[in-house]
Protein backbone atom coordinates (compact mmCIF):
# COMPACT_ATOMS: atom_id res chain seq x y z
CA UNK A 1 0.00 0.00 0.00
CA UNK A 2 1.48 3.14 -0.87
CA UNK A 3 1.98 5.81 1.73
CA UNK A 4 2.37 9.77 1.91
CA UNK A 5 3.72 12.12 4.68
CA UNK A 6 1.60 15.33 5.29
CA UNK A 7 2.99 17.45 8.07
CA UNK A 8 5.76 14.93 8.64
CA UNK A 9 2.68 12.13 9.63
CA UNK A 10 3.17 9.19 7.61
CA UNK A 11 -0.27 7.99 6.19
CA UNK A 12 -1.51 4.83 3.54
CA UNK A 13 -2.96 6.23 0.86
CA UNK A 14 -5.94 4.18 -0.13
CA UNK A 15 -9.36 5.25 -2.31
CA UNK A 16 -12.86 3.86 -2.77
CA UNK A 17 -14.09 2.99 -6.18
CA UNK A 18 -16.09 6.12 -5.73
CA UNK A 19 -13.49 8.36 -5.37
CA UNK A 20 -11.05 6.71 -8.40
CA UNK A 21 -14.35 7.10 -10.69
CA UNK A 22 -14.30 10.88 -9.88
CA UNK A 23 -10.60 11.08 -10.94
CA UNK A 24 -11.20 8.54 -13.90
CA UNK A 25 -13.92 11.24 -15.28
CA UNK A 26 -11.27 14.10 -15.34
CA UNK A 27 -8.35 12.08 -16.68
CA UNK A 28 -11.14 11.37 -19.82
CA UNK A 29 -11.88 15.14 -19.86
CA UNK A 30 -8.18 15.80 -20.15
CA UNK A 31 -6.78 12.87 -22.45
CA UNK A 32 -7.66 14.98 -25.81
CA UNK A 33 -5.51 17.92 -24.71
CA UNK A 34 -2.66 16.05 -23.56
CA UNK A 35 -0.78 14.70 -26.19
CA UNK A 36 -0.73 17.96 -28.42
CA UNK A 37 0.78 20.03 -25.66
CA UNK A 38 3.14 17.54 -24.63
CA UNK A 39 1.61 16.34 -21.18
CA UNK A 40 1.36 13.43 -19.38
CA UNK A 41 -1.06 12.43 -16.48
CA UNK A 42 0.05 10.46 -13.25
CA UNK A 43 -0.12 10.12 -9.45
CA UNK A 44 3.48 9.76 -8.45
CA UNK A 45 5.26 11.14 -5.19
CA UNK A 46 5.43 15.04 -4.98
CA UNK A 47 8.01 16.06 -2.68
CA UNK A 48 8.25 19.36 -0.43
CA UNK A 49 12.37 20.24 -0.48
CA UNK A 50 13.90 20.91 2.58
CA UNK A 51 11.01 18.76 4.22
CA UNK A 52 10.26 15.41 5.40
CA UNK A 53 6.44 15.50 3.31
CA UNK A 54 5.45 13.53 0.52
CA UNK A 55 2.44 13.76 -1.00
CA UNK A 56 0.84 11.43 -3.36
CA UNK A 57 -1.63 13.95 -5.20
CA UNK A 58 -4.74 11.85 -6.81
CA UNK A 59 -4.02 13.27 -10.37
CA UNK A 60 -1.35 15.69 -11.69
CA UNK A 61 -0.52 16.90 -14.70
CA UNK A 62 2.89 17.28 -16.04
CA UNK A 63 4.94 17.50 -19.22
CA UNK A 64 5.74 14.43 -20.77
CA UNK A 65 10.06 15.00 -20.76
CA UNK A 66 9.20 14.79 -16.28
CA UNK A 67 7.01 11.83 -16.55
CA UNK A 68 9.59 9.44 -17.55
CA UNK A 69 11.75 10.35 -14.49
CA UNK A 70 12.49 7.25 -11.58
CA UNK A 71 11.70 8.94 -8.41
CA UNK A 72 9.97 12.12 -6.89
CA UNK A 73 8.93 15.55 -8.69
CA UNK A 74 8.46 18.88 -6.69
CA UNK A 75 4.99 20.54 -7.38
CA UNK A 76 6.69 23.22 -9.09
CA UNK A 77 7.56 20.74 -12.17
CA UNK A 78 3.26 20.32 -12.11
CA UNK A 79 1.19 21.67 -14.34
CA UNK A 80 -1.89 20.96 -12.86
CA UNK A 81 -2.51 19.02 -9.19
CA UNK A 82 -5.73 17.66 -8.42
CA UNK A 83 -7.25 16.40 -4.69
CA UNK A 84 -10.31 14.46 -4.68
CA UNK A 85 -11.60 14.90 -1.05
CA UNK A 86 -12.58 11.54 0.93
CA UNK A 87 -14.17 11.74 3.94
CA UNK A 88 -11.03 10.71 5.85
CA UNK A 89 -8.92 13.28 4.27
CA UNK A 90 -11.51 16.37 3.01
CA UNK A 91 -10.15 19.05 5.91
CA UNK A 92 -6.25 17.98 4.68
CA UNK A 93 -7.25 18.47 0.91
CA UNK A 94 -9.06 21.49 1.56
CA UNK A 95 -6.37 23.54 4.13
CA UNK A 96 -2.66 22.21 4.59
CA UNK A 97 -2.43 20.69 0.83
CA UNK A 98 -4.04 23.87 -0.22
CA UNK A 99 -1.34 25.81 1.33
CA UNK A 100 1.63 23.38 0.93
CA UNK A 101 1.33 23.10 -3.36
CA UNK A 102 0.75 26.78 -3.26
CA UNK A 103 4.03 27.17 -1.17
CA UNK A 104 5.64 25.19 -3.53
CA UNK A 105 4.39 26.49 -6.63
CA UNK A 106 2.28 23.96 -8.30
CA UNK A 107 0.48 26.73 -10.72
CA UNK A 108 -2.89 24.78 -10.66
CA UNK A 109 -4.36 23.29 -7.81
CA UNK A 110 -7.81 21.81 -8.65
CA UNK A 111 -9.71 21.00 -5.48
CA UNK A 112 -13.17 18.42 -5.91
CA UNK A 113 -14.68 18.66 -2.79
CA UNK A 114 -16.65 15.10 -3.04
CA UNK A 115 -18.78 15.50 0.68
CA UNK A 116 -19.03 19.44 -0.54
CA UNK A 117 -20.03 18.43 -4.04
CA UNK A 118 -17.91 21.38 -5.47
CA UNK A 119 -14.88 22.26 -7.13
CA UNK A 120 -12.66 25.08 -7.09
CA UNK A 121 -9.63 26.38 -8.83
CA UNK A 122 -6.71 27.84 -6.77
CA UNK A 123 -3.83 29.30 -9.22
CA UNK A 124 -1.45 32.02 -8.86
CA UNK A 125 0.41 30.41 -5.96
CA UNK A 126 3.09 32.12 -3.24
CA UNK A 127 4.27 32.12 0.01
CA UNK A 128 1.03 32.83 1.15
CA UNK A 129 -1.25 30.90 -0.51
CA UNK A 130 -2.78 31.23 -3.79
CA UNK A 131 -4.11 34.64 -4.90
CA UNK A 132 -6.44 33.44 -7.32
CA UNK A 133 -9.54 31.29 -6.19
CA UNK A 134 -12.08 30.36 -8.97
CA UNK A 135 -15.28 28.79 -7.15
CA UNK A 136 -16.22 26.40 -5.25
CA UNK A 137 -18.48 25.69 -8.43
CA UNK A 138 -21.52 23.57 -7.19
CA UNK A 139 -20.71 19.79 -9.31
CA UNK A 140 -22.94 20.17 -12.71
CA UNK A 141 -21.20 24.00 -13.03
CA UNK A 142 -18.45 23.29 -15.58
CA UNK A 143 -14.68 25.17 -14.73
CA UNK A 144 -12.47 26.22 -16.97
CA UNK A 145 -9.11 25.19 -16.67
CA UNK A 146 -7.10 28.13 -17.82
CA UNK A 147 -3.70 27.83 -20.05
CA UNK A 148 -1.98 25.21 -21.23
CA UNK A 149 -5.76 23.40 -21.00
CA UNK A 150 -8.26 26.16 -22.29
CA UNK A 151 -10.75 23.40 -21.22
CA UNK A 152 -14.47 23.64 -19.76
CA UNK A 153 -14.26 20.17 -17.40
CA UNK A 154 -18.00 19.04 -16.98
CA UNK A 155 -18.40 17.97 -13.27
CA UNK A 156 -21.92 16.87 -13.46
CA UNK A 157 -21.23 12.95 -13.05
CA UNK A 158 -18.77 14.07 -10.48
Amino acid sequence: METETIEGVTTPVAHSWAHQHTIDLLRLQLTPVLGPRRLRTGSGDLVLPGTADCYVPDLAVVPAELARVDGALCPDQTVLVVEATSPSDAETDRTVKRRRYAQFGAPLYLLVDRQERACTLFSQPGALGYTRIEGPHPFGVPVRLPEPFELDIETGEF
